[in-house]
């Protein structure tokens, strides 16, 4: 039977049949001045939201028809290095020929540049569908934020160049940042850029290792710009292509998303071009182009747990033990009911971040063009720039760390629900199980998230963002209102604890903060779709039931004012 990954997934549906995004679009698409330029632009808001809903529609299709029947071939297949050239499995290649067919490579490009003009919003709720059939295909078509950010920081000849090839699906993209000493640090980055003499090219030379997609044609390089200046202010971020000076070493034997190639590169007096300016690469383009990435493995880790969860609640319907399907059975109704609410607040969540980078991002673009003021309310929304940018930031490491761990829960209960047929190749939920698992490692790992988000938690950002989600629902049941109020005052008495504490004791107990800040997070973003679904207003209420109590767990572990990792390490490790 023929399935759509948007279509017949009723969260989704739920979401964007009830969104409130009429001042995100009206800023996406600048007082919708493209309408008279491009027959694809919309005329409107209504016109706008149709446009949305046949895109990813299609994209629900072919996820759904195309690319989850080869899946399993490419898993088996993988991506391959002979004679030095990289090859994608026969499924990778023919899925990507068919999203470029379908227009699908140019998501979020302005139009201009052959591109759909989408927002972010729209992007992660594709990357999502795509992840759901092919989670090593979403390291392909999820690199979009390649050309995003050549759009956003590159000189305009490099992107009247580039950007058609991008839309088009002519040419694919990477970023190569890490290095076999530069992991995480990326300020130890010592691949070196010389500049040629009066000339606008660079060229570069040195290893980088792990690459995502490292065979791409077009490459975004972190490298070290300024002889003599150690960290970030000797880095800069430059473009060149996967030509004949680019060699590929070696892919990686990885345990899963075996259709996506990771490479280790050698350049070899490499030409390239500056992207941007000088000395910025890492403090701006990097993590501007690193925070698009892993909000997109957010949306992966989803995609691959809702694959997941359809996979148990398929099997738990058909598989009869004792006499009745398994599904019946309390323990594993538990399971299953406890995986689906944990693969929807993460989606809402995904959402939520979604949203305030496109206000942010488009808040900043139309300053820079001087449109601001042609906006509904543009002047007013001026003024809430640095906001929507402190919440994009906020929001960004919580949704990576929270949506791909819960991948990783959920392909794990997933497979325990199916027993030992899901430990079998019979099924597709071992892959599931492997491909999940780099998620919570790749583009920064999840106590590295943590780290990221302390500072909005401990520095009071995240308590306004509270207060205004309480009253932006005050006629949300006064019970659940009140139990997130409760919960608030809790986290407030961990973080005032936290503060009196060293940087240590804070850094030891970062995680234990953000699941405190997500889990109230999550509360407020299910009280809305609550107001109109019985079936949202019941899984509010087995998540309250079910997360809540764990901020009061927390609260007492922190309070506890345990230093035993930190004091007595080697006692407690037993090594000198």
């Amino acid at each position: 039977m023929k399935q759509n990954f948007f279509t017949g997934n009723e969260d989704i549906i739920d979401f964007f049949t009830h969104m409130d995004i009429g001042q995100l679009v009206r800023l996406q698409e600048t007082a919708f001045e493209d309408a008279e330029k491009y027959d694809y632009a919309p005329a409107d808001y209504r016109d706008a939201v149709d446009g949305y809903g046949r895109i990813l529609e299609l994209v629900g299709d072919v996820s759904a028809n195309f690319i989850a029947p080869r899946a399993e071939d490419v898993d088996l297949e993988s991506a391959r290095l002979i004679d030095g050239v990289v090859h994608y499995a026969r499924g990778t290649r023919e899925a990507l020929d068919q999203l470029s067919k379908a227009d699908l490579m140019g998501f979020t490009l302005p139009r201009r540049y052959g591109g759909l003009n989408l927002p972010v919003l729209l992007y992660t709720m594709a990357i999502e569908m795509v992840s759901r059939a092919d989670a090593s295909l979403m390291n392909i078509f999820g690199l979009q934020d390649i050309a995003e950010t050549i759009n956003e920081f590159a000189s305009d000849d490099l992107k009247d160049h580039y950007l058609p090839k991008f839309s088009s699906g002519e040419v694919t993209g990477a970023m190569v940042l890490t290095e076999p000493d530069a992991g995480t640090d990326l300020t130890n980055v010592q691949l070196k850029a010389s500049r040629e003499d009066g000339a606008d090219t660079w060229r570069l030379n040195g290893v980088k290792r792990f690459i995502t997609n490292g065979c791409a044609d077009v490459l975004l390089v972190l490298a070290r710009s300024e002889p003599g200046v150690a960290g970030a202010r000797g880095l800069s971020l430059y473009l060149c292509e996967g030509d004949e000076t680019v060699q590929v070493r070696r892919i990686e034997d990885k345990l899963g998303i075996h259709g996506s190639p990771t490479c280790e590169l050698q350049f070899n007096n490499t030409p390239a071009r500056l992207i941007g300016k000088r000395k910025r690469g890492l403090s701006k383009y990097v993590m501007s182009l690193m925070n698009g990435a892993r909000l997109g493995i957010a949306a992966q880790g989803i995609g691959i747990a809702q694959a997941a969860l359809s996979e148990a609640l398929e099997y738990a319907a058909d598989r009869v033990q004792f006499g009745e399907p398994i599904r019946n059975f309390p323990a594993v109704r538990q399971m299953l009911s406890d995986m689906h609410m944990k693969v929807e607040t993460a989606r809402l969540l995904a959402y939520e971040t979604s949203i305030a980078v496109d206000m942010s991002k488009n808040i900043e673009r139309l300053k820079a063009e001087k449109k601001l003021d042609a906006i509904a309310g543009g002047e007013e929304l001026g003024g809430q720039q640095r906001y929507y940018r402190r919440l994009a930031s906020a929001l960004t490491p919580l949704v990576k760390y929270y949506a791909t761990e819960i991948s990783n829960q959920v392909c794990y209960d997933s497979m325990q629900v199916l027993a030992g047929s899901g430990y079998m190749r019979d099924y597709p939920v071992e892959r599931y199980y492997r491909d999940a698992r780099i998620t919570t490692i790749y583009e920064g790992t999840t106590q590295i998230q943590h780290n990221a988000a302390l500072g909005a938690i401990t520095g009071g950002f995240m308590e306004e963002r509270f207060q205004h989600l309480h009253e932006r629902n005050a006629d949300a049941p006064a019970g659940m209102l009140g139990a997130l109020a409760e919960a608030r005052k809790t986290l407030r008495e961990a973080v005032d604890f936290a503060g009196e504490q060293d940087e240590d004791f804070r850094l030891l107990h970062a995680g234990r903060l953000c699941e405190c800040a997500v889990t109230i997070y999550n509360g407020y973003l299910l009280l809305e779709p609550a107001r109109h679904s019985p079936h949202k207003e019941k899984l509010a209420e087995h998540y309250f039931t079910q997360n809540l109590p764990v901020v009061n767990l927390r609260r007492e572990q922190i309070l506890s004012g345990d230093r035993t990792c930190l004091d007595n390490m080697t006692e407690l490790l037993n090594y000198e």
